[in-house]
């Protein structure tokens, strides 16, 4: 535990990269709504495996990504987005 303690802080620290907020596109504009029946907006948010994309990946706020996966999950049921890679190979 000493021999950790003494070496704390010590070393090459990276420097930090400045990067801005990102502003929720549905806080923005306030027009677009979210839909399960629209692909391409919900598009963006699914990754080429067919994951959601994380909130401070996508840079949506809490609320509207909770709207956005509850979107996706209904688009997935309703067989509109596909729910794995095979399907999306198999689609294309």
């Amino acid at each position: 535990m000493a021999f950790r303690k003494n070496m704390k802080g010590k070393g090459k620290k990276k420097p930090r990269t400045i990067s801005r907020p990102r502003v929720c596109r549905f806080c923005a504009d306030r027009k677009i709504t979210i839909d399960f029946k629209e692909g391409r907006l919900l598009s963006p948010f699914i990754t080429e495996r067919g994951k959601i994309v994380a909130r401070r990946i996508s840079g949506n706020c809490a609320k509207h990504q909770r709207e956005i996966t509850l979107a996706i999950k209904r688009a997935r049921m309703m067989a509109l987005i596909p729910y794995t890679a095979t399907q999306l190979q198999m689609v294309g």
